[in-house]
């Protein structure tokens, strides 16, 4: 089987990966600019992405803005003219800065979820930036194609369906997650069904991009073969020479065993997939006590009741300070176990494809 290429509007990949958006500052501008040099799409996280900036801690809404035009940059540089992404999250409470400033800097896409973003297209209307809602149920794709439908005149440029076996937080409950309608193939074809009516009406097709857990070629292959125009993946990418994350995190990937991936609940009030470590296990044990909030990032957080703040934890870990910290990801992260190069990651999913 032969990889097709992925058409977002004019936008289109040689190769249909979207590398998933992972912060606090796992994927930036070197990762998204190198995969996108390869073929696929880079996608920045622009979660409390000006952590490193000098004035963070005493303005942090201008760090943010800051280095997200920063990186935004950079990678477009890097990648020597691929597409380049931005995932914001509905939930950060500087949402809306970060969609301005995302467009300002003519980003190609922005992907969106942890909630439903249905003002999204007031800000994009009148740019050349293509807008992706992430879900994880066609009743979502549906209420937001019909949002969108009803306030904007537009459809989504494309659809990113998340399955349960996805790395942080997820958008299921944990009693839900082995319900075989949510296995990711039943829940793209959940949304390809329900999204039907609003491509007749636009007369136009809505890509859908499936990510969870996705690991090998014959994952990207069967769900390609159930509808979905691509694929997006993320812990993989982790274990790149080029990932911004430091080596310790990476480490907390490539060493970790099956046993080691495990659900736990987020300060914000979800559930989220993790490598397990002693931070975790501290927390579990009620051990740990959080310093303050440091960012006040997320719009459920209330730090005066969360066990850690989670910013903290992320940057930290980040950083490669595991002990005040932990690695988000995938179901399938223990399979990882080696760090390889995003070009040659790339091309083995695509030969594998090519194999199966």
């Amino acid at each position: 089987m032969n990889l097709p290429k992925l058409k977002i509007g004019n936008l289109i990949a040689k190769v249909p990966i979207v590398q998933g958006g992972m912060g606090v500052g796992v994927s930036l501008s070197n990762l998204a600019g190198t995969v996108a040099k390869n073929g696929g799409i880079g996608v920045i996280s622009g979660v409390e992405i000006g952590f490193n900036e000098l004035d963070y801690f005493s303005n942090k809404k201008g760090a943010n803005i800051r280095a997200l035009k920063k990186h935004i940059k950079k990678a477009k540089e890097i990648s020597q003219d691929g597409i380049i992404g931005v995932n914001l999250m509905t939930v950060l409470n500087n949402f809306e800065e970060l969609v301005k400033e995302s467009i300002k800097s003519k980003v190609d896409i922005i992907f969106s979820g942890a909630g439903l973003p249905l003002n999204l297209p007031k800000f994009t209307k009148d740019s050349n930036t293509k807008i992706a809602p992430i879900v994880s149920s066609g009743k979502a794709a549906k209420i937001i194609c019909k949002n969108w439908d009803r306030k904007y005149n537009v459809i989504p440029d494309a659809i990113v369906v998340e399955g349960p076996k996805a790395g942080g937080h997820l958008g299921f409950k944990k009693s839900d997650l082995d319900l075989e309608e949510n296995n990711l193939i039943n829940i793209v074809n959940s949304v390809l069904e329900s999204i039907t009516p609003f491509e007749k009406k636009y007369n136009k097709s809505i890509p859908i991009i499936a990510g969870g857990g996705i690991y090998s070629g014959e994952d990207i292959a069967k769900l390609i073969q159930s509808g979905a125009s691509g694929v997006q993946i993320g812990t993989r990418f982790v274990a790149t020479n080029e990932c911004d994350a430091s080596y310790a995190f990476k480490e907390q990937i490539i060493n970790s065993k099956r046993n080691d991936i495990k659900l736990i609940k987020s300060p914000v009030g979800m559930i989220g997939r993790a490598v397990n470590n002693n931070f975790l296990e501290e927390v579990s044990l009620e051990s740990r006590h959080p310093k303050g909030c440091i960012s006040n990032c997320l719009k459920p957080c209330k730090p005066n009741k969360a066990p850690y703040c989670i910013a903290d934890a992320l940057i930290n870990a980040q950083k490669g300070n595991l002990k005040d910290g932990f690695a988000f990801a995938g179901a399938n992260a223990y399979k990882v176990n080696e760090i390889t190069s995003v070009k040659s990651l790339i091309n083995e999913l695509i030969n594998d494809v090519k194999n199966y």
